[in-house]
């Protein structure tokens, strides 16, 4: 893997989730139960994030909540999966939800997330927020509110790297080796 470029800093993100959150404000009625769901492994700390920022901006309760989609994945007999925690302590049930990722590619973890969430239960709306969109779709998904879209080759990946669990911050362009 060889780096080509940054693409964006620890105050770029900052920025953006600042400009992400207020977008997802922006979407909710007043009245509505809301919940943010992060998507393992950085996805849960974009939406811890964005959870918090949330809060403070308005005077809603938002739950939020750790999705786990390994064994929802459709290449789950082909690799083995790391299976890490869901955490989701309250009713999606006519709840608003924001699924939160880092990166949307193919698709394919999307496809997993929501049936995930569809075993929990049956929320109100499902809206998918991501920090980087770097194309090269394979379903027919989209997200509802986007970061940052960076297009990308196919010998070419995105790499966010979170405070949280990387100890640096920042979204870096790589070369795929082979």
């Amino acid at each position: 893997m060889e780096i080509k470029a940054q693409l964006m800093s620890a105050a770029d993100i900052e920025r953006t989730t600042e400009r992400m959150v207020r977008q997802m404000l922006e979407q909710i009625d007043e009245n509505a139960a809301v919940a943010i769901i992060g998507l393992q492994p950085r996805g849960i700390y974009l939406a811890k994030r964005m959870a918090l920022r949330m809060a403070a901006l308005s005077d809603k309760v938002i739950h939020f909540g750790i999705l786990d989609v390994a064994m929802y994945r459709d290449d789950v007999r082909i690799r083995q999966p790391q299976v890490r925690k869901t955490d989701v302590r309250f009713d999606i049930n006519d709840c608003h939800v924001f699924l939160v990722d880092d990166v949307l590619y193919t698709g394919r973890t999307i496809r997993a997330a929501l049936d995930a969430l569809m075993d929990i239960g049956r929320p109100a709306s499902v809206k998918l927020c991501v920090l980087v969109d770097r194309g090269l779709r394979e379903l027919p998904l989209q997200a509802d509110i986007i970061g940052r879209e960076i297009p990308t080759a196919l010998n070419e990946g995105v790499r966010v790297r979170l405070m949280e669990n990387d100890e640096v911050e920042g979204v870096w362009l790589i070369q795929r080796e082979g």
